[in-house]
């Protein structure tokens, strides 16, 4: 393991700074950020350190560790060690050997032990969901809850697919990102964040070797969610085009005392559109555990 090197992130929601015609940007705090070795790559992450509860996150397929810009500092002020990755593919991270993808799943796991956490809470939005689902169905005695925002969980059910087919019709995947994944609402109100987004989404994808993409663990269906006992939050937005609130309330009627919240007009970056109302009820959510 590579020892920590400070990066800059902004202090979140308490200080933000007006930008003449454009919006709110955020100041910035150090965190420092390192690589732990796995098999077949080198994982970077950013680790606030101290002895808070720790956190982690996983990012969504159009981000990266940089996109938590409003969780970090909020969840640091909160008193929780917070830690964000690069999945592999994404980022700083780096692939070494691009025919042994390993799983995220246990990507994770190797950071976990590498950085002797025995129990964390876990945070996947979007993508970064399937794999926090697939860790929570994997590795259970490694969590204290499990937070999935905004994801359709890599469900593989045929009625769910043809769910998700229904929604989102074959022209949809052609659209550009931001228009995808950043809610109407949000893009009319906040052009600069808009922009900072997909500012964020455009360096995502590691400048490494093009891998496959990593499999999960698990088939990963609604019957095998009811084996999640884990504490769980499952939070979307009113505006998401990916996993609207009927998709959450199919899942939080599969996995046993699952909580749920809705964000009213938020799209599929939630943690980014509204950040505020995100944290707050995360952080109170994983304050009970």
């Amino acid at each position: 393991m590579i020892l920590p090197q400070p990066r800059f992130y902004p202090i979140g929601l308490a200080a933000l700074i007006l930008v003449a015609g454009a919006g709110f940007l955020p100041a910035q705090v150090s965190v420092p950020e390192a690589f732990v070795a796995v098999p077949g790559a080198r994982i970077f992450y950013v680790d606030t350190g101290g002895r808070g509860v720790p956190v982690v996150l996983l990012h969504a397929n159009t981000g990266s560790s940089r996109v938590w810009e409003y969780q970090i500092p909020a969840f640091k002020a909160a008193g929780y060690r917070v830690i964000a990755l690069d999945r592999r593919g994404w980022g700083r991270t780096e692939i070494l050997d691009p025919a042994a993808p390993s799983t995220a799943a246990d990507d994770l796991l190797a950071l976990l032990d590498a950085l002797k956490l025995s129990k964390v809470h876990l945070i996947g939005s979007a993508g970064g969901g399937f794999a926090a689902l697939d860790f929570a169905l994997s590795y259970p005695e490694r969590l204290r809850s499990l937070v999935i925002a905004n994801s359709i969980g890599g469900v593989q059910d045929a009625d769910f697919v043809a769910l998700g087919n229904r929604i989102r019709p074959p022209q949809f995947a052609a659209l550009p990102p931001e228009i995808r994944e950043v809610g109407p609402e949000y893009r009319a109100a906040n052009p600069a964040g808009t922009k900072r987004w997909i500012d964020l989404e455009k360096i995502s994808r590691s400048a490494g070797p093009v891998i496959p993409a990593q499999k999960l663990r698990n088939d990963i269906t609604l019957k095998l969610l009811e084996n999640i006992h884990t504490p769980t939050f499952l939070l979307t937005g009113g505006a998401d085009m990916f996993a609207p609130p009927a998709v959450q309330r199919l899942f939080a009627a599969h996995i046993r005392g699952a909580q749920s919240f809705v964000i009213p007009e938020a799209g599929h970056s939630s943690y980014w559109e509204q950040p505020e109302t995100f944290n707050r009820v995360v952080v109170g959510f994983m304050g009970k555990y």
